[in-house]
This record gives structure tokens, sequence and C-alpha cells, in this order.
């Protein structure tokens, strides 16, 4: 009895220790903390009552091979910050900006990468009272604020993004379950906006600005019930996903505001989403703990996936990882670091995308593909999964599968303890690429949904253009500025004074409550019995606090938790051992005395690192 106490409390101290590295098929992660962003005097924000901590990158191409800018707000604060990743120490005592906000708090940010340069780059900054800054944090300069005067929406601002190719559209969403259409060259006028409608459909509806002269916003959209938690764009910028506090998944076509398909959550809301890199695939978490897959092309519900322990925050694919290849290769035979770039290098990356769609070609070599994605919860795990040929495609005969596999002798943990799965031998799969072969661990339930006749809607949503949206031709996809050089941005207008506090009374869509009884068992949210079951394939726990960022780059994988601290998980094979050295220097010097810091930092000097980050940290 005693043993069995002893064991329990032993177990439960293991599964509470926070990771600092962690192994996959590739290799070992490891996390760099030296490379760790936060506020200059790097003290634990107390995230208590305030807004997620979110991190935003750009690339401002300055030839210089360090143009990575990182963006995060904490708080009532926000930073810009020169990203140095795997590469240097961060360098915390020198933002090139920082703001610190009166009365209202930034919830969230977006850079424009189509004109972003090396002397300017736009960042959009949503704010808890519903404003929305045009701002440039290189220049140092407030260019414009929409919904000054809060006579658009006074919600939160949930999500802001510039649309796909454009210079001056963007989209928001705000907590009210609205989104509205911007262009940074229009004002918002002096009175609340009048509306009229354009289009309607279940559950949504779209509203055009009414006016003599154009302004903002030129459309607004009203989604479902309770908040918009989160929206992404397909990769090719034509549809658009949504997901919100009812728990729905809504896939439109952005240019002729028409829904293509929808999604219901177990149960709970939904508040978060992404596409695989090809668009074949998006991905929801939410507060059903569970990650679910669905097929665009069928609008089903393929998989879910149960390794968190509380509501999922985050999810996103990883492309590095992205795997396509045919069916029966050599055997691969090369050296760790040859692997290593085999799945990690660019030209992989990039090459990738465009082989995705030989498994649907004429092609008759067949291409096994499998997909990697990740998430993060207010559990504080790091979950990484595999999505793989025998889930996607589970009536077609699997390929012969290759496994070249780094795993570890783990005996196999339960989904969530955060242990490592161990050997899977790699099925493959047939959909966007993603990392080689190896399995994932999964349940044995088969997929009993029928395949739905949806699929064949694909094809006439991309050619269906409403009539009422082009007149619009600002909207169009094909109007979009596509010349990275030529910015012709309005800045430092005079918004004027607004003085006007009425309001839009409008009904703008008629809500239809959906029992979820009447839902549990439909294509619309099968039962957890009629689609396969995924484990993670690694669930680690990486912080105190809730994790809210994870974003997959080509060297690193950064995340960030609410107490405001953004860390860089070195990918295998892409830190050099001094660095990894300094890192395991820095780890050391948050834990010696004061009286040993001056050794320390010796030592850091001597390995030509600048600014350790535990050196205000005594």
């Amino acid at each position: 009895m005693l043993l069995s106490k002893m064991a329990a409390e032993g177990g439960g101290k293991e599964m509470n220790e926070i990771k600092t590295q962690f192994t996959t098929r590739e290799g070992l992660y490891k996390l760099l903390s030296h490379s760790e962003y936060s506020r200059p005097n790097r003290v634990p924000f107390n995230s208590q009552g305030s807004n997620p901590v979110r991190v935003s990158f750009v690339n401002v191409n300055d030839q210089s091979g360090n143009g990575d800018r990182l963006c995060f707000n904490v708080g009532r604060e926000l930073y810009f910050y020169i990203y140095k990743g795997v590469r240097k120490a961060a360098d915390l005592s020198k933002p090139i900006d920082k703001r610190i906000y009166k009365g209202t708090q930034p919830t969230c940010h977006d850079f424009n990468h189509l004109t972003a340069t090396a002397e300017s780059v736009s960042l959009l900054v949503g704010f808890s009272a519903g404003q929305v800054q045009l701002i440039d944090p290189i220049k140092k300069e407030t260019s414009k604020l929409f919904n000054e005067e809060r006579l658009i929406d006074k919600s939160r601002v949930t999500c802001v993004k510039w649309v796909p190719g454009s210079e001056s559209l963007f989209l928001v969403a705000h907590s009210s379950g609205n989104m509205y259409l911007y262009n940074v060259e229009h004002t918002c006028g002096t009175t609340a906006p009048h509306y009229q409608l354009l289009k309607q459909g279940e559950s949504f509806a779209v509203h055009t600005c009414k006016s003599k002269s154009t302004r903002n916003p030129l459309l607004k959209w009203t989604v479902g019930e309770g908040a918009l938690n989160e929206f992404a764009f397909s990769p090719d910028g034509k549809f658009l996903a949504c997901v919100s506090q009812d728990g729905f998944l809504r896939v439109f076509n952005f240019d002729s505001v028409e829904l293509h398909g929808t999604m219901k959550s177990y149960f709970g809301g939904l508040l978060c989403v992404c596409w695989s890199p090809d668009g074949k695939y998006i991905v929801t978490g939410g507060e059903d703990d569970l990650v679910t897959v669905w097929s665009f092309v069928d609008c089903r519900v393929i998989a879910r996936g149960h390794g968190h322990k509380s509501w999922v925050s985050v999810v996103a694919f990883d492309p590095y990882t992205t795997s396509v290849e045919e069916s029966d290769p050599m055997e691969f035979s090369g050296s760790d670091e040859d692997f290593q770039d085999l799945h990690f290098g660019r030209d992989r990356a990039n090459s990738t995308q465009s082989r995705l769609s030989k498994r649907n070609s004429t092609d008759s070599r067949p291409v096994s593909v499998t997909y990697r994605f990740g998430s993060v919860g207010q559990d504080t795990q790091l979950c990484l999964w595999d999505l793989t040929e025998d889930i996607l495609f589970p009536h077609q005969p699997l390929s012969r599968a290759r496994t070249h596999t780094n795993v570890m002798n783990a005996t196999s943990p339960p989904a969530g303890s955060g242990g490592t799965n161990p050997g899977s031998n790699g099925n493959s799969i047939t959909t966007p690429g993603n990392s080689v072969p190896p399995p994932l661990p999964r349940s044995n339930s088969l997929p009993h949904s029928a395949v739905s006749n949806a699929g064949s809607k694909s094809s006439v949503m991309d050619g269906a253009i409403a009539s009422g949206v082009s007149k619009f031709a600002t909207l169009s996809l094909h109007d979009r500025k596509e010349r990275h050089h030529e910015k012709d941005h309005k800045r430092n207008h005079s918004m004027g004074h607004i003085s006007s506090k009425s309001s839009d009374k409008l009904n703008l869509v008629t809500k239809t409550k959906t029992d979820p009884a009447k839902t549990l068992g439909t294509p619309l949210c099968p039962r957890m019995e009629d689609v396969p079951l995924l484990e993670p394939l690694i669930c680690k726990k990486i912080a105190h606090e809730r994790l809210t960022v994870l974003i997959f780059l080509e060297d690193c994988i950064v995340t960030a938790c609410q107490e405001g601290f953004i860390c860089t998980w070195a990918r295998p094979g892409k830190v050099s051992l001094g660095v990894l050295m300094l890192s395991h220097c820095a780890e050391q010097m948050t834990t010696v005395k004061a009286v040993n810091l001056p050794y320390f930092k010796g030592l850091l000097s001597s390995q030509n690192q600048a600014n350790s980050p535990s050196g205000t940290v005594v």
C-alpha cells in the first residue's frame, strides 16, 4: 500500500515536471533558454484577467541573413524585436519598438508580408475595446486607428489578418460574432454605419456599408452565435474558415460569400483553426479538449485526436516535416545530418507543396503523404500529431511503407501522460505531405461514416461568383495587388473626432439555435466511435501557465505561455554544439547564486554571445 502510494506520488511529480526537450522520429528537439523572449525585466507576467499572449513574425528581407522580426503582446505592452532564433542569444535590452497602452489591451496582431521591407512594415493590432491600429514599428509611427470611437463594434477584437495578396484589405473578427472587412485607404466615417443585406444563409449574413462615399467597413459578416474566436484563410486565399463559440466550424468562399461546409464540435466552443499546407484539410480545437480533422473536399470529419486535458488554444500544421514520397523508394542510408536535412531543408519544404497533387494525378507511381500538426492548450501541454494515409484513406490499400525512425525505447504511455510513443512503422498517407512514414499511435476504432457526396461542391464553389459581390471590385481576388515593391499606403490621415454615439439596431441575421443532442451522431458531428481516434506522437508539459502560441519555423518551433515567455525549440540538427552549451549555461544561471554570475557571464562571452537572458534574473 505504501509502495503504491509512493509510486503514485513519484509518477505525479514526473508528470508535473517541465520538459526542456523531447524526441520524435526526426530526432531531438531542444529548448534554447538563451533564445527566450519576454519583457526586458523578465519578471513573469500576472496573467489574471489578461488577454492571451500572441506572437507574429515577419521577414523584412534586409539581405543581412537576419531579417526575421518578432512582435508579441503582454498585458498592456507590445514589443517588436529582431528575432535571432537558434543563431544568437536574445537581446531583450534593445527592442526596436515598445508601446504601453492605457485603457485597453492588445489582443492580436498581424504583419503584411507583402509590403514588408527593412525600412518599413505594416502591423495591424486589435484591442480589447474593439479598436484596430495600423502601426509601423520600424519607423515607430502610428498610421491609422480604425473604429476609434467604437461606432462599428464595441466588443473585443479576437482575430485580425491581412487579406492574402492585398496591400490594403484586412479582416477583423470580434467577440460579438461579427467580422468586418476594412480598407486602409478609407476612413470609418463620423457616424455609426448603416448596412444593407448582400447575402444571407444558414446562421450567417453579409451586409454592405450603405453610404454616399466609400467608407469602412466595406462588409459586415454576422456568423453563428456567440464570439467568433478565430478565422484562417486557405493557402490560396480563396476560402475562409471560421470557428465560433457556438461550436461550429464554417468554411466560406471568400469572394462569392458562399458557405462551403460546416462542422460541429463534440461539445463546447471551438477556439482555434488552421489549414493544411495544400488546403485539403482543416484542423480545429476547443473546449471539448479534442483536435478535430475535417476534410475540405468531402466536407466531413475524418479523425479526432485526444491528448489534451483541458481546452485546446492553438492548432498549427508543420510544413517543414511534411513528407511526400514515392511508394517504393530505395532504402535511406545517409548520415543523421543528411536525414535531418531531408526533413527540414527549405528546398524540401518549398517543393513539397508542388508535389502534393500527384496523388490525384494520372502519374502511375503512387505518392505517400504524411501530415504533421501540433496543438497547445490550457493544460500547458504541447502535442504533436501525425496524420497518416490509413486515417485519410481507410478503404484504400496502403502503399509499402518505409520507416526511418528515431524512436526511443520507452514503453508506450497513454495519451496525455507526457511520454513518447514508440515505434511506428510508417504507414503512408495520400494528401498534403508531411513527415516520413512511421504511423502514429491510435486506437483501433475504424471510420464507419460514409463518404459524403459534398465533394462535388468543390468544383462548383471554385467557379461560383455571387452577382451581388461582383460590383465590389476591391473585394475580388483577381484585383488584389501583387506588386511586392510598390507601396501606395496613405499614411497619417486625420480621422477627425467622432462624437455620434448612435448604433445600428438592424437585426442583421436570423439565428437558428441548434440542439446539440440532435447533431450528435450526424455527419455534422459524428460520435467518437464513428471516426478514427488519434493519439499524440508526443505530449509534453512545457510551461507553468497556459499555452497561447504555437508557430512552426524552418529551424525551430516557437511556443509562448500566458506568463509572457516566448520560447524557441531547435529542430534536430539545426543548432550547433556551441549554441547548445550556451543554452545549458543559461539554464544553470537561473538557479545559481548571484556571486557566481560573473563566472557564467565570462563563459558566455567566450562563446561570442551577448546579453545573457539571466543577467537580469538574480
